[in-house]
């Protein structure tokens, strides 16, 4: 089936956004679903600041873009969904199943989650077979990768059809053949930040030079605690207390994260993680 019309569940939230941006570059029409006017509003403004970095591309792009509050009729009317909205199982399997009972029988869904079972959202649907992960990094328009995730019974057509997408977005694939928590890419990164927020703990080193030495060392971008406190701490804590209960010790968290959480160090977003952001409040 040709892909024209892709709605973006959630395409007003950070990720969203730069998702919705990313796909209508690559040609197609999107349509930003979203609970409100003012997600809708704040999400359009992040999408056309990323645009005007385009030049002449940018408001061909932006003529791409509409939005509803409608999650319904966007459903209907989309040839492909990306499902994107916050990291809550519940909040997502409410809407991957009133997806399913709109959208034509043909339609994909690809949920973007960074750590929720596949199989177990696909059980919200009567699609399981067209129901995938699609796990992109913050931001879209610049991290080059998407993680796609076969759940139990995501067929080879899903597989093949996802990644044509994605690389028709301008992106790298790496496929994680089988629905394991943390997928590959949490996994690591999760294992990454615990064992370096052990090596602060243990008066090893400072936060800045552990993040130093994996930019310097390793070719990091970022360094595992300047991630930590992008993504969240207390994000950090939830995803490796998850994956400690699969995998064991090696992933359970340091007592240096879980005091962060408490004392309300949750890293950007207030201010203060690992590292101090008093102008990012």
């Amino acid at each position: 089936m040709p892909v024209e019309q892709i709605a973006i569940v959630g395409g007003g939230g950070t990720m969203g956004s730069g998702i919705a941006q990313v796909v209508a570059a690559a040609g197609f029409n999107v349509t930003i679903v979203e609970v409100s006017e003012d997600a809708i509003a704040r999400g359009l403004k992040r999408i056309e600041r990323g645009l005007e970095k385009l030049g002449d591309a940018g408001p061909a792009a932006r003529a791409r873009i509409s939005t509803s509050t409608d999650l319904e009729a966007a459903g209907a009317a989309a040839d492909h969904v990306i499902e994107t909205v916050i990291e809550d199982f519940g909040l997502k399997e409410d809407v991957l199943g009133r997806l399913d009972a709109v959208c034509r029988d043909e339609v994909i869904f690809a949920t973007n989650t960074s750590q929720f079972s596949i199989s177990r959202l696909a059980a919200a649907t009567g699609r399981a077979d067209r129901v995938i992960g699609s796990h992109w990094f913050n931001p879209p328009p610049v991290m080059g990768l998407i993680e796609v995730i076969r759940g139990d019974e995501t067929s080879d057509a899903t597989l093949a059809a996802t990644l044509a997408l994605a690389h028709a977005y301008g992106k790298q694939t790496v496929v994680c053949k089988r629905d394991t928590p943390g997928f590959i890419t949490s996994r690591l990164i999760a294992l990454f930040m615990v064992e370096a927020a052990r090596i602060v703990e243990e008066g090893i080193a400072d936060a800045a030079d552990v993040d130093l030495a994996c930019k310097l060392a390793f070719n990091h971008a970022m360094g595992p605690l300047t991630t930590a406190d992008l993504s969240g701490v207390d994000v950090l804590e939830k995803v490796a207390d998850n994956l400690a209960a699969t995998f064991g010790d090696r992933f359970t968290p340091p007592e240096t994260v879980r005091q962060l959480v408490r004392e309300g160090h949750l890293g950007r977003k207030t201010g203060q993680g690992f590292n101090s952001y008093e102008d990012a409040r």
